[in-house]
């Protein structure tokens, strides 16, 4: 039976990252690509047994190993992402990040072999037949069952304002569908999803986990897809409610975000604080709020006789747990309103060529680019990722779509010399040894 143990709670405040992403062609478009760069070239290095698909041939997921600390955490999903690109690169493939994209149709795109995937469409149909949807689920590490279950309990009522923070899907098939986060409905439609109801210590988890495999309703332990849980082959709290993101500073607050509640939590826990009783509806009520409304959206207090604002929300965590990346995130325009002002004005290959995971420049030449005509860099270009430095110059050379804006930034001294003269689009690959130097 697969199922967990109690006995993986064994390390508090560790951190691992999971993120999902869309493998995408040339013209940002997704395409199957998981046998090319899942079975047939496997990555190394830091990917090696971190890299998986999901349920369709054109969903890829990177993982970060565990590392001990919020700085650790950067440093791994940066190795992680940039050789995610690079693999993808070197067989043709690009990167892509949102809770949906908003240009693929599932009835156009195949649906993955791995026997586990096609039990799960057997079973599920029609649900799991369009589950086309990217989030990121980040575990800490809890050293104790029953604590891990207490928070994980704790977190649910924080979901709902994480997830407005995250929202970043706001086109389904092609479709506005007026939702900020339309991946959190198309995800609830399969079973043992959403927000679930509180678990009066980690035996009563287990009950229900072992009830539900032995009975067949699930086919392992990993198809109870709450958007809280405890993870009891890791031994985590696994926080799974954000869309995916292609910015990773986005994710990082995330993860500076939930390593500081966890933390906060585990106290209030060690100090024999109280389980919090919220009713459920409330919780669905704000988690519908988060999805319709996104960063305008106002939540149920835990008492249901007050409603704060996101903003309100913020501040107070902030100022609550020390935070320096949850202001800055609140202050971004949402990624579902940057999708909709990308389409407005630019179209659609525009903002599918915005997903795109990106090689930024280097940090000594960021200062001199980051604005253009008092907008930023990625408002006005999408920078296409390029897997390698100038072997003439060391300098990392841009793949680069100039939308809208004037080209006389692009006649610099490294992209000249890297790119042999002023361009419109450049590509370049060179070897992976070069890129790491």
């Amino acid at each position: 039976m697969d199922v967990g143990s109690a006995d993986a709670f064994d390390q508090m405040g560790t951190l691992g990252i999971e993120e999902e992403f869309y493998i995408v062609n040339e013209q940002a478009q997704p395409t199957a690509g998981i046998q090319e760069l899942v079975y047939e070239n496997p990555p190394g290095g830091i990917l090696e047994d971190r890299v998986d698909h999901e349920l369709f041939q054109c969903t890829i997921e990177a993982q970060t190993p565990t590392t001990p600390d919020v700085s650790a955490a950067e440093s791994a999903l940066t190795a992680v992402r940039e050789e995610l690109v690079a693999h993808a690169a070197d067989f043709g493939f690009r990167i892509a990040a949102a809770g949906l994209h908003p240009l693929a149709q599932w009835r156009q795109l195949a649906h993955a072999t791995k026997p586990r995937y096609q039990s799960q469409l057997n079973r599920i149909q029609y649900p799991q037949h369009r589950n086309l949807t990217a989030g990121v689920h980040i575990h800490v590490g809890v050293d104790d069952a029953d604590k891990a279950t207490w928070i994980a309990n704790e977190l649910r009522w924080y979901l709902s304002p994480l997830l407005a923070l995250s929202v970043n899907s706001p086109f389904w098939n092609g479709h506005d569908t007026g939702l900020q986060s339309a991946r959190a409905k198309i995800f609830e439609n399969l079973p043992n999803t959403g927000i679930p109801t509180e678990f009066a210590d980690y035996n009563a988890y287990r009950k229900l986990e072992r009830a539900m495999v032995s009975s067949g309703s699930i086919a392992d332990r990993g198809e109870l897809w709450f958007d809280v849980r405890p993870h009891t082959t890791h031994g985590t709290v696994e926080i799974r409610i954000p869309d995916a993101q292609s910015d990773p500073e986005i994710t990082l607050a995330f993860v500076e975000y939930a390593d500081a509640l966890v933390a906060d939590l585990a106290k209030q826990y060690e100090e024999g604080m109280r389980q919090s009783r919220i009713r459920r509806e409330l919780l669905d009520a704000n988690k519908w709020h988060a999805v319709r409304y996104g960063q305008d959206a106002e939540f149920f207090t835990r008492d249901g006789n007050e409603m704060i604002s996101l903003r309100e929300f913020v501040d107070s965590e902030t100022d609550r747990l020390g935070l320096s990346r949850l202001p800055d995130l609140y202050a971004r325009e949402s990624g579902a309103a940057k999708q909709r002002r990308l389409y407005e004005n630019q179209g659609a290959s525009a903002l599918a060529e915005c997903l795109c995971l990106k090689w930024y420049l280097l940090a000594s030449e960021r200062g001199d680019l980051s604005e253009i005509d008092g907008t930023s860099l990625e408002e006005n270009i999408c920078l296409r990722t390029i897997a390698s430095p100038s072997a003439r110059t060391g300098v990392p050379v841009l793949a680069m779509t100039l939308n809208m804006v004037s080209y006389d930034w692009a006649h610099s001294e490294s992209i000249r010399q890297g790119c042999g003269g002023p361009v419109d689009r450049c590509t370049a690959r060179l070897s992976r040894a070069h890129r790491r130097k």
